[in-house]
Protein backbone atom coordinates (compact mmCIF):
# COMPACT_ATOMS: atom_id res chain seq x y z
CA UNK A 1 0.00 0.00 0.00
CA UNK A 2 1.30 3.48 -0.80
CA UNK A 3 1.56 6.10 1.88
CA UNK A 4 -1.23 8.63 2.39
CA UNK A 5 -0.33 12.27 1.86
CA UNK A 6 -0.77 14.57 4.83
CA UNK A 7 -3.00 17.59 4.28
CA UNK A 8 -0.73 20.65 4.45
CA UNK A 9 -3.36 22.96 5.93
CA UNK A 10 -4.37 20.47 8.61
CA UNK A 11 -0.85 19.71 9.78
CA UNK A 12 -0.32 23.42 10.50
CA UNK A 13 -3.58 23.79 12.44
CA UNK A 14 -4.00 20.58 14.46
CA UNK A 15 -1.97 18.27 16.66
CA UNK A 16 -2.79 15.00 18.36
CA UNK A 17 -2.44 14.77 22.15
CA UNK A 18 -0.99 11.74 23.94
CA UNK A 19 -4.49 10.46 24.62
CA UNK A 20 -5.50 10.71 20.96
CA UNK A 21 -7.53 13.91 21.17
CA UNK A 22 -7.23 16.46 18.38
CA UNK A 23 -6.03 19.83 19.69
CA UNK A 24 -6.56 23.17 17.97
CA UNK A 25 -5.86 26.83 18.63
CA UNK A 26 -8.62 29.35 19.26
CA UNK A 27 -10.11 31.59 16.61
CA UNK A 28 -10.29 35.41 16.72
CA UNK A 29 -6.59 35.90 17.54
CA UNK A 30 -5.49 37.10 14.09
CA UNK A 31 -5.64 40.87 14.37
CA UNK A 32 -7.09 43.68 16.48
CA UNK A 33 -5.83 41.86 19.55
CA UNK A 34 -4.61 45.09 21.16
CA UNK A 35 -7.60 47.32 20.62
CA UNK A 36 -11.07 46.06 21.41
CA UNK A 37 -10.57 42.73 23.11
CA UNK A 38 -10.48 42.71 26.91
CA UNK A 39 -7.60 41.18 28.86
CA UNK A 40 -9.87 38.34 29.98
CA UNK A 41 -10.85 37.54 26.40
CA UNK A 42 -7.21 37.54 25.23
CA UNK A 43 -6.16 35.35 28.14
CA UNK A 44 -8.85 32.78 27.37
CA UNK A 45 -7.90 32.68 23.68
CA UNK A 46 -4.25 31.98 24.46
CA UNK A 47 -4.31 28.22 25.05
CA UNK A 48 -5.37 25.25 22.97
CA UNK A 49 -8.78 23.59 22.82
CA UNK A 50 -10.04 20.11 21.99
CA UNK A 51 -11.93 19.76 18.72
CA UNK A 52 -15.50 18.56 18.73
CA UNK A 53 -15.97 14.80 18.51
CA UNK A 54 -17.96 15.17 15.28
CA UNK A 55 -14.85 16.51 13.49
CA UNK A 56 -12.21 14.29 15.09
CA UNK A 57 -12.39 11.37 12.63
CA UNK A 58 -12.13 13.65 9.59
CA UNK A 59 -9.15 15.55 10.99
CA UNK A 60 -7.32 12.35 11.93
CA UNK A 61 -7.77 11.18 8.34
CA UNK A 62 -6.07 14.36 7.12
CA UNK A 63 -3.04 13.97 9.42
CA UNK A 64 -2.40 10.22 9.53
CA UNK A 65 1.26 10.29 10.66
CA UNK A 66 1.19 13.10 13.19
Amino acid sequence: MPKIKTHSGAKKRFKISKGGKVMRSHANTGHDIKGRKSAKKKRNLRGTAVTDKTNTANIKRLIPYK
